[in-house]
């Protein structure tokens, strides 16, 4: 049976690595239809809005999404779109792996860790922000629930019962901020009481951020609220080798959305320059996510070996020569060989 999922192809390098991961996900046969969606400066461009209502409908009538990067037009009154689609569709687990390839500059090897982010409330909340009118005083409110605390944290948990994992760390600050993350806190705790089969650990975030740097290897899920989880979720990438590897799914009730978590980078774009990787791996989340579990495996196997195996066909963010296309048709050569 067919898929169809809405595809955003994005702004910058986005439409160059979107054509190299569709080719990918077509060489394995997923039976995936698509439908293209504009987004970002190209829909500014052409429907006079960054998020056109068109786009909201197809991404909530397929359910699934596959998102290159966006850039938000420069003006007032615009929001991230990114925060927007987030609001839009309710998703609020935004989920990270950080998954070791050869041939990366990375000062570790051997990392596979997921990092689970609260994505809809916490600090990011714009309501009761505010600047005194001498603008000498900012204030801005952290608002969290038991609700929302309770999904993530059993989001995660079940994550790790999925994919095999062993341990869920919580982190906060509730040493010191009592209220909010003190509430988080607490809920993960009666959470993990629920999967006594899971070894569950709690970490004050500055504590965590060093221990991530000394010993990472020491983590497997990570789950943590909005603010803590932007910042730790980029410094498990910094672990790595960087946002070129880094996927993101952001995940709730009704929809899906996945997505390459770097920017559009236009000073490279139209120069075939651009890693494809994230987004290819954030494709294999989503076959994941779609019951496809032997595929979206599939791709990572491709991409190691292609990594450790044709070192000429890859970008050169990944110590090659080669192109954004033959990075992409060496992916598609090896599983045609298969």
């Amino acid at each position: 049976m067919s898929q169809t999922i809405a595809v955003l192809k994005g702004d910058g390098i986005g439409p160059e690595i979107m054509e190299a991961t569709l080719s990918v996900l077509n060489a394995l046969d997923c039976g995936l239809q698509y439908e293209f969606l504009d987004a970002g400066l190209t829909a500014q461009e052409k429907h006079g809005q960054p998020m056109p209502a068109e786009t909201i409908a197809a991404i909530r009538k397929h359910r699934i999404a596959l998102k290159g990067p966006l850039t938000t037009p420069i003006g007032s009154g615009i929001s991230s779109l990114n925060v927007q689609l987030r609001r839009e569709f309710d998703l609020y687990a935004n989920v990270r792996p950080a998954i070791s390839f050869p041939g990366t500059r990375s000062r570790y090897d051997n990392i596979d860790l997921i990092t689970v982010r609260e994505n809809t409330e916490g600090a990011y909340l714009s309501d009761g922000q505010s600047l005194s009118d001498d603008g000498e005083t900012a204030l801005s409110s952290i608002r969290v629930t038991r609700r929302g605390s309770e999904r993530i944290v059993r989001h995660a948990f079940e994550l790790a019962h999925q994919r095999n994992r062993k341990k869920v760390t919580a982190v906060h600050k509730a040493n010191i901020i009592k209220t909010s993350s003190g509430l988080f806190l607490d809920v993960a705790r009666e959470v993990a009481k629920e999967y006594p089969d899971i070894e569950f650990q709690e970490m004050i975030v500055d504590n965590a951020c060093m221990q991530l740097v000394m010993n990472p290897h020491q983590f497997d899920v990570i789950v943590t609220t909005n603010l803590f989880g932007d910042i730790l979720s980029d410094l498990c990438a910094g672990l790595v080798g960087g946002l070129g590897l880094a996927p993101g799914a952001n995940i709730g009730t009704d929809a899906a959305i996945f997505e390459a978590v770097h920017g559009s980078a236009p000073d490279i774009a139209g120069q075939k320059l651009a890693n494809p990787c994230a987004l290819l791996l954030a494709a294999a989340d989503m076959l994941d996510h779609l019951g496809m579990v032997d595929k979206g495996a599939q791709i990572r196997r491709t991409i190691r070996t292609v990594l450790e195996t044709a070192r000429d066909r890859v970008t050169p963010d990944m110590g090659g020569t080669g192109t954004t296309d033959t990075f992409a048709e060496a992916l598609v050569a090896h599983l045609h060989d298969r």
